[in-house]
């Protein structure tokens, strides 16, 4: 039995885990083009210098210098007001850099892992695998001293970037099914090719997650705390196909991810593993979600939205989570013969518009499922008048994790703010000032406003951390591997509190009555809000 203790430590080694996928890619692809030496000689260089000495894409450059610096082997110096950034060596920059090349094997395996989701693990893959098992038996020939070393932290790394790939997929092809998870089993129960998948089991073995007598596998504590937790792997890991193309995004051909429109199958991300992988972390915060819609379809029926909009639904299961609780917990699910609710799902992309409507039928959930672009809602408001006779304005809005997500606009009014945040934002390689980024969520939320003014706007969101305080916290966030999967995929997530403070000035305001952040303190990533209009 794992004591509290137990369970923070492995927690810990899930978040370097995830650190690994982000740090090891990044670093080894600076390494490669000379950029970390160029660090080491000159101590200190503006972003602008680096850019031009090796002709790189200054956005994406920007955001692997960030991700070093939040794992305390750079220091950020940002100075919003004259859009200046320099990134300077400290104490453990000449040791990390020189520990960098033993990423080399792991981020080469990479190759193959993007490609467990289609093809499993084939011949060539399983021969890496063996390759990078005996290897990191060896410990790559690090020789770590303690836990808080460097030496330390980059095997987490390694570590991570072998295992994650690997746990994502067992996860998602049912090992970790209650079967397996209760009683011994064998690789030729889930493998065809029982031979190389013992090696597999073998190495996890060696991490402490199974114990093997004979040709039989069971899981030991350790190994049920993080085949429960497989899902906390997968965003991250849906986010392979960026990170192997990181030599072409930060040094060449920025736009090599660009979809030509949305019906395109998008190349910078596994989709379906993102959604997987999502939805098990998601569960915390739509209890909070939950406590929101109960009160606010408990209150007398003249105050309560006549119904919910969900910008981008992708797949209708948000939408029919939230029918369920009205339904079953509020007083307005007793009065559906006589106030019916309207339930609109709105997204981008036809394929997820599909994909809604046949799961709301197959639900026997009534919903009008329409095209909309979230920076639009002047049309979408405009469409919902016109084909169906509904106001936006008498709806509740709600979206999850999408407003960062939007297509980069340029603002149309540039102010002369100096943003507050330590963000790295690119567009297509080219690297977005924070003062800009925080102009254009301005303008976002303002088009909002007047739709959303009555019953406000009910929203999870993502958000980034400073990277000098995630720097004194390793092992207790994923702000490293949030912010290198969105910065290197052209999405904007800035810290809470900055959020909050362009909500307030578009004249939306944060109800504190019904805001949450997770964790509950200055290494928050995740926030729930209810905007709501003066």
């Amino acid at each position: 039995m794992l004591s509290k203790q137990d369970k923070e430590q492995l927690r810990g080694t899930i978040f370097r885990h995830l650190d690994g996928i982000a740090t090891a890619t990044s670093a080894y692809s600076l390494y490669k083009q000379g950029v970390l030496n160029y660090l080491l000689e000159h101590e200190t260089a503006a972003i602008n210098t680096l850019t031009k000495t090796f002709n790189a894409n200054e956005g994406y450059l920007n955001v692997a210098l960030r991700v070093l610096c939040s794992q305390d082997w750079l220091t950020q110096d940002i100075n919003n007001r004259t859009n200046k950034i320099s990134y300077s060596i400290n104490s453990k920059s000449k040791r990390a850099f020189e520990l960098v090349p033993h990423y080399e094997q792991a981020v080469n395996l990479l190759t193959y892992a993007v490609r467990f989701p289609e093809e499993r693990i084939g011949p060539d893959a399983f021969s890496a695998l063996e390759k990078v098992f005996k290897s990191y038996e060896q410990k790559f020939g690090i020789e770590v001293t303690t836990k808080d070393s460097l030496e330390h932290q980059i095997l987490k790394h390694i570590e991570g970037v072998i295992v994650a790939p690997i746990i994502v997929l067992l996860g998602v092809n049912g090992l970790f099914h209650k079967y397996f998870m209760e009683a011994s089993f064998t690789a030729e129960e889930y493998h065809k090719d029982p031979e190389s998948f013992k090696k597999i089991l073998d190495f996890f073995s060696h991490l402490g997650w199974f114990k093997k007598k004979k040709n039989t596998y069971q899981f030991t504590d350790e190994g049920l705390f993080f085949a429960k937790r497989a899902s906390a792997y997968g965003v991250t890991v849906s986010y392979l196909p960026t990170f192997v193309h990181l030599d072409d995004l930060i040094f060449g051909n920025a736009e090599i991810l660009k979809t030509d429109s949305p019906e395109d199958t998008e190349k910078h991300v596994h989709r379906e593993m993102n959604v997987w992988g999502s939805g098990g972390a998601h569960s915390t915060y739509f209890k909070v979600i939950d406590q929101v819609i109960i009160k606010l379809f408990n209150k007398p029926i003249d105050e309560q939205p006549k119904g919910i909009l969900d910008m981008g639904c992708g797949n209708g299961a948000f939408i029919q989570h939230i029918f369920d609780v009205i339904e079953h917990q509020t007083l307005r699910g007793r009065q559906l013969d006589e106030h019916p609710l309207l339930l609109v799902g709105a997204d981008f992309n036809q394929a997820a518009l599909k994909v809604t409507r046949a799961n709301l039928i197959k639900a026997d959930i009534w919903a009008k499922v329409i095209w909309g672009d979230i920076g639009r809602p002047d049309i979408l408001a405009q469409d919902l008048k016109e084909d169906y006779n509904i106001d936006l304005g008498d709806l509740l809005n709600v979206r999850t994790f999408l407003d960062h997500n939007r297509i980069w606009e340029k603002p149309n009014k540039i102010t002369q703010r100096a943003s507050s945040s330590s963000g790295a934002y690119a567009s297509l390689g080219a690297r977005l000032s924070n003062n800009t980024v925080e102009d254009s969520l301005l303008e976002h939320l303002t088009k909002w406003k007047p739709y959303v003014e009555r019953f406000g706007l009910l929203m999870i969101e993502l958000h980034t951390v400073k990277p000098s305080l995630v720097a004194q916290n390793i092992g207790k966030t994923a702000a490293t591997a949030y912010d290198a999967t969105h910065g290197y995929s052209d999405q904007y997530i800035l810290e809470v509190d900055v959020f909050n403070t362009i909500a307030s000035e578009a004249g939306l305001h944060p109800d504190k009555n019904y805001f949450s952040k997770f964790p509950d303190n200055e290494l928050a990533t995740v926030s729930v809000n209810l905007l709501k209009g003066t």
